[in-house]
């Protein structure tokens, strides 16, 4: 589960109250990022009251890792006008090129974690969503990732490589309660996932959650310290007996 400091927070929170405040000074859109998904959810909730000028954009559809944009107060939120760029590297298909190979390579020559979004990595082909200030750095500079001789294309705007891969999942569950959601997702009994709630282990929606009796719905995300992390399909089906069907999809 991804993480922030107190410090690291409070500077991001100081960084999205400069885009509200330039944003509208200047009349143009700010942008923020990248960020990751628990980053994503620290800001939404401090935009609450600013949704209808925000926007979250990291290149393609379910993004992890997104761009803030705020607009000038009245302004349609546009995604696309996100600073980034799909950078995609081509090699030969019989190697293949990991997610770890290709941060591996770009922090390596000095890239900021901040300027490098959702990389899919593919059979012969991979594409990296990142920050155009960089692009020309990593088309110049950069020519092989994990030992792999590679050729780059800028704004690439092909199909892309899958981004992620899932296991279905499914049982029953007496309430959607978090407790016992977490019990059906780890295959645990009700008390220890009690546990696991409460000393933080779990975060609802990428944000930590340690009260056990919150509400589960459909379309939440919820992670496990050492289980997995889940998407909730479906949570408000009855069986006879009267218990909820809960179906869910696992990242694998």
């Amino acid at each position: 589960m991804a993480s922030i400091s107190e410090n690291d927070e409070h500077l991001l929170r100081a960084r999205v109250a400069d885009a509200e405040k330039l944003s509208d000074k200047t009349g143009t859109p700010r942008f923020v990022g990248f960020l990751d998904e628990r980053e994503r959810a620290l800001c939404a909730s401090w935009l609450r009251s600013a949704s209808d000028r925000t926007v979250f954009y990291g290149g393609h559809e379910d993004a992890e890792r997104t761009m803030l944009g705020v607009f000038p107060t009245g302004e349609e939120p546009i995604g696309e006008w996100a600073p980034l760029s799909a950078l995609a590297f081509f090699y030969r298909k019989e190697k293949t090129l990991s997610h770890r190979d290709f941060l591996g390579t770009l922090m390596a020559a000095g890239v900021k974690r901040s300027s490098v979004g959702d990389i899919l990595c593919g059979e012969g082909f991979s594409v990296a969503f990142v920050h155009t200030d960089i692009l020309p750095f990593l088309l110049t500079e950069i020519d092989r990732i994990g030992g792999e001789g590679v050729r780059l294309q800028a704004d690439y705007d092909g199909p892309l490589p899958q981004a992620h891969a899932f296991a279905e999942v499914s049982d029953t569950v007496a309430s959607p309660r978090l407790d016992c959601v977490v019990a059906a997702l780890g295959r645990c009994s009700r008390g220890d996932a009690a546990e696991a709630i409460r000393v933080g282990r779990v975060t609802l929606n990428f944000l930590p959650c340690e009260t056990v009796s919150a509400t589960v719905k459909s379309g939440d995300v919820l992670s496990v310290r050492g289980v997995g992390k889940f998407r909730i399909s479906e949570i408000d089906s009855l069986t006879r007996k009267g218990r909820l069907v809960l179906k869910a999809l696992k990242y694998t």
